[in-house]
């Protein structure tokens, strides 16, 4: 197989991901905005690249309008990734990554998708962090625990990538950390920036100052708790509406 018929085949692996999770989705309207979300792409873009009002696109993200049809969504799909094409192909290279690839759960502690997004505030809340850096508040659409240690050891900047699962969008939860550097360090080197870094183990006053500074410059929140770390796992679970894998 040549490399352009494997990143094609790669990118048909994507689409059908993306267009399965939408239809089956107890809200598609949801699993769409995450999808489109994710690909940073504007209703308004998606709405010019289908000659469509924006307000049709918005109606089926809110669910305003009648749940999408299989057709409707592979076209929205489709578009995503024409786009994203057109801007370089950056995210569905990071996409290709993680199918293309072996499944890293020697690194990965636990990792769940939400149907319905949590608020960072929630988040805090929940498992009674403290907040380092505020950064740029969004949407989290699931978490991954990672063994800090072990994913900073074993994978290479592509590799780490995989942990990311289906949505950038999600809450990154580094445990055994000593400082919060080197995750932090990790991210910077990646195409894919989360929306929110836990570390776990340490208070607030004791993340390295220059984690700190690399969160600011991507401008991502930062937090940190020393909950215990299955009492952690089971009250992110308990908001989860559905559990991808463990």
């Amino acid at each position: 197989m040549t490399s352009n018929e494997l990143s094609e085949n790669l990118r048909n692996r994507l689409a059908e991901k993306m267009a399965g999770e939408i239809t089956l989705s107890e809200k598609p309207g949801e699993s769409l905005k995450k999808w489109r979300l994710n690909f940073e792409i504007s209703q308004t873009d998606i709405a010019n690249f289908l000659k469509v009002s924006p307000s049709v696109i918005s109606d089926y993200e809110s669910g305003r309008r009648k749940s999408p049809g299989t057709l409707i969504v592979r076209k929205i799909v489709e578009s995503l990734l024409e786009i994203d094409l057109e801007r370089g192909g950056k995210k569905i290279h990071a996409y290709e990554t993680i199918l293309g690839t072996e499944n890293s759960s020697r690194s990965i502690y636990s990792t769940y998708e939400y149907t319905i997004p949590i608020q960072l505030a929630k988040l805090v809340n929940l498992i009674e962090a403290d907040i380092v850096y505020k950064g740029v508040e969004k949407p989290l659409y699931g978490f991954t625990v990672i063994d800090s240690q072990r994913a900073i050891l074993e994978l290479s900047s592509h590799e780490f990538q995989r942990l990311y699962g289906w949505s950038t969008d999600r809450a990154m939860v580094f445990t055994k950390v000593t400082t919060g550097k080197s995750p932090l360090v990790a991210i910077r080197v990646t195409n894919l920036k989360p929306g929110a870094i836990v570390i776990h183990g340490l208070r607030a006053e004791q993340v390295d100052p220059a984690a700190i500074k690399m969160a600011e410059v991507d401008r991502i929140p930062l937090i940190a708790t020393t909950m215990d770390l299955n009492k952690l796992v089971q009250l992110l679970k308990k908001y989860s509406k559905y559990q991808v894998n463990e």
